[in-house]
């Protein structure tokens, strides 16, 4: 995207730091260590990954480190690096503008903070939620109730076109069942996976259609437990994890969801559609409720463009 300055307004191109869990994968992180940083975790995973003989793979080819560099090698090889993202903000602020950085999740306030640091003048720094630091570093902290995502009503419009027709004729209701994998917070295996088997079998007489999908992240007790005891019911479709994702379809189309508790993601892409979303695997959540849709990317969006207003400048439309 580019951009443009001419003295009393300026424009702005975007540039992202991804949250770090993003970036490694959950895989990277000790669990008994959790309190250390995610920089600690890849250089402990990356020594132990190269003793053993495996190497990472990554999306952008990585020269092998040579004898005795093996950490130093490995520390950036998921990571953001501010002071490439710092030099390119100043190298290219006087043809395109300033970078707006945004950074959202613990894990990046470090990365984040160096570039602001480095370059204050030449990028506007985002912080998703509340960074439990020193707020001066950062020129808006935006406070949200879920995570943000790109499930919005315009998406949605779109995935109800994408997925007519395997979705439209399907018997009404349609229960839509998305299963994460269990975290520090929340642990789950069979116990969760038979509760969960036992509520899906006395609802189905009453439910029109009943579609289930795992992540990556679901344990293998589970979907051996769930596939056993639910995949030959004719009311039924379980995602062989090959075909093309039905995520959004079944977003734009469910009346209704059963997601668990561990993803904050998939709970807020849910709780976006103003549909009822049932969770399990958590304690203490109330049977009687409602809510409004949630729109916190859209919010979020809306306070950016404001403080990027409040200083004469504004986003080129993409």
């Amino acid at each position: 995207m580019s951009s443009t300055c001419d003295g009393s307004s300026c424009n702005l191109r975007i540039d992202f730091i991804r949250h770090a869990c993003m970036l490694i994968g959950r895989g990277g992180i000790n669990e008994k260590l959790h309190w250390l940083p995610v920089s600690v975790h890849k250089q402990l995973q990356g020594a132990v990954q190269w003793i053993s003989g495996k190497r990472f793979r990554a999306k952008k080819l990585v020269p092998l480190p040579a004898e005795g560099k093996v950490v130093l090698a490995l520390f950036y090889v998921f990571e953001a690096d501010a002071r490439h993202i710092a030099k390119v903000a100043q190298d290219t602020f006087d043809r395109d503008g300033p970078i707006l950085v945004v950074a959202s999740g613990r894990d990046t306030i470090a990365v984040a903070s160096s570039i602001k640091k480095l370059v204050p003048e030449n990028v506007f720094l985002v912080q998703i939620q509340h960074p439990r630091s020193r707020l001066h570093k950062f020129d808006l902290v935006v406070l949200t109730v879920g995570a943000l995502h790109q499930a919005d009503s315009a998406a949605l419009r779109n995935a109800t076109t994408a997925w007519y027709d395997e979705m439209a004729l399907l018997p009404k209701p349609l229960l839509v069942v998305s299963i994460g994998g269990p975290t520090r917070h929340c642990r789950y295996g069979a116990d969760l996976a038979m509760q969960l088997t036992a509520s899906l079998k006395s609802v189905l007489s009453t439910c029109g259609s009943l579609r289930i999908s795992f992540s990556r992240r679901t344990p293998k007790i589970v979907t051996d437990i769930l596939m056993t005891e639910l995949s030959n019911h004719p009311k039924v479709y379980i995602w062989n994890g090959e075909d093309p994702n039905p995520h959004m379809g079944h977003l734009a189309w469910a009346d209704a969801f059963v997601i668990t508790a561990d993803s904050v993601s998939m709970l807020s892409e849910a709780c976006s559609t103003g549909k009822p979303v049932y969770v399990i695997g958590a304690s203490g959540i109330s049977e009687n409720w409602h809510y409004s849709p949630l729109c916190d990317t859209e919010k979020a969006a809306g306070e950016v463009i404001k403080a990027l207003a409040e200083r004469g400048w504004r986003l080129l439309p993409q």
